[in-house]
């Protein structure tokens, strides 16, 4: 991999960005924001098992893509693990010029030391190649953890999760420090798939006592304080919108109600989850865990592959989102609380310079998290760059988080994102906006600084 990639060709920007990519290329990753499945730290000798089951089907952005190629989702999430790899292989000409592609091959040569361009005549090769590296102790997750300098690392789990894993993990005596994310939308949102089950879970989970919403909402702050004792700094709401309304209890209960009876109508959804972004709002200034919100994405828009498949295979689209008016009740209450934070995503760039960088260069409490999912890109980081930090300044900013499935992508998207900085502050130097000693404080902060504060840890 050339040492200059995805630096400015105009010579003196490139080696202002190679000056101040060097010192940061070597800072520790703070992961704060992703879905790494925790058991791969539980046990000591726990392995990733073979190579599609670590590049391949966990990872929505690669099935999509080759699904999107009229490849048949059923031969890339089941079956022979070679096969599945050889596909991968045939059509690895899919990725080029995409962020999968540029992480993938990170991955493949940084990781594994594999130059190989894949095709279909190397497969087998690359497939024997890897499996050897990965049933081999330097290859574990928590080898490969400390290998990576991942300083620490955020899964995100249901509301109603023992935590079994991460309980394991700090019994092992092992350091690295894996924490959970308190995530509610399952329990929350009433249009969830399974909400009534996922009810009576939570009622377990928690010991409810009582079927009201008075319980309802001691349970869920019981489960946020389990989640705080296992090391949660932080909460994760996905909403469709961000529309934020208080109801009163009794209205509330209404609504909790007539879900519990199957009997809700075609306002109770919204409403009851507009509600409890308010609530989680509140319980982030009673307990301190840092919200994350996550709207704008229309979830499962391919009913056949959802219904088939399940969730998070590469079918969810985003949406024209607002946040000025949606966000104006959660803001006015809590947006100037000093012990609260809010760190907001979105899917839509046409509001970052007109809507979220105004919002979050007035509101203390108020963040911006890095470019999301679909604009996890070089070309999406630049976007977000021009249009938030003039507004906004970089420190009402949160650096960046993987949001990743797949684990060994996580270096990978931690150094684009580091190199798009560099791009960024370079430019700022060579037009004498910035000076190249403030480049590289600011350098240091948007690699780990932003984040570790931002996420308190």
């Amino acid at each position: 991999m050339n040492p200059d990639r995805f630096f400015p060709p105009d010579p003196a920007v490139r080696a202002l960005a190679r000056e101040l990519y060097e010192p940061a290329a070597s800072l520790p990753i703070v992961s704060p924001h992703g879905h790494v499945d925790p058991r791969l730290f539980s046990e000591p000798n726990a392995a990733f098992g073979s190579p599609a089951d670590l590049f391949i089907v966990p990872d929505h952005y690669v099935t999509r893509m080759l699904y999107s190629q009229g490849i048949p989702l059923e031969s890339l999430l089941a079956g022979d693990h070679r096969e599945i790899w050889k596909t991968f292989c045939a059509n690895f000409h899919l990725f080029r010029g995409t962020p999968s592609g540029i992480w993938l091959t990170h991955e493949l040569s940084q990781v594994f030391g594999v130059d190989e361009v894949p095709c279909a005549s190397n497969a087998d090769l690359l497939f024997d190649s890897v499996s050897a590296s990965l049933f081999t102790p330097e290859f574990s997750p928590r080898r490969l953890f400390e290998r990576f300098n991942i300083q620490a690392l955020a899964t995100t789990d249901a509301a109603t999760d023992t935590l079994e894993h991460h309980q394991a993990i700090r019994t092992s005596g092992w350091n690295g420090r894996i924490i959970p994310t308190f995530r509610p939308d399952a329990v929350v949102n009433l249009d969830a798939p399974n909400w009534k089950a996922n009810i009576t879970t939570l009622a377990e989970v928690s010991r409810m006592d009582g079927t009201d919403y008075a319980a309802y909402i001691q349970a869920l702050e019981s489960r946020r304080d389990f989640f705080r004792a296992m090391g949660a700094t932080a909460t994760d709401h996905a909403a469709l919108t961000p529309f934020t309304a208080e109801l009163s209890a009794a209205e509330a209960d209404a609504i909790f109600q007539r879900a519990l009876k199957g009997e809700s109508n075609a306002d109770d959804a919204p409403r009851f989850t507009a509600h409890m972004l308010m609530e989680m709002a509140r319980m982030s200034v009673d307990d301190g865990l840092v919200m994350q919100l996550h709207p704008g994405s229309f979830r499962n828009h391919n009913q056949g592959i959802f219904h088939k498949f399940g969730a998070d295979k590469g079918a969810d689209i985003p949406a024209q989102t607002e946040y000025t008016r949606n966000l104006l009740p959660l803001l006015n209450k809590f947006g100037n609380n000093p012990t609260f934070t809010l760190i907001l995503f979105t899917l839509d760039e046409t509001t970052y310079s007109r809507e979220l960088a105004p919002l979050a260069g007035h509101y203390p409490a108020l963040k911006l998290g890095p470019p999301w999912w679909f604009f996890d890109s070089l070309n999406g980081m630049a976007r977000y760059f021009e249009q938030v930090m003039e507004t906004a300044g970089i420190y009402n900013t949160t650096g960046f988080n993987d949001d990743t499935r797949a684990f060994c992508s996580i270096p990978a998207r931690h150094d684009v994102w580091r190199r798009a900085s560099a791009n960024w502050l370079a430019g700022l130097v060579a037009r004498h906006i910035i000076t190249l000693t403030d480049a590289h404080d600011m350098m240091t902060e948007l690699a780990i600084g932003l984040a570790k504060r931002a996420y308190k840890l």
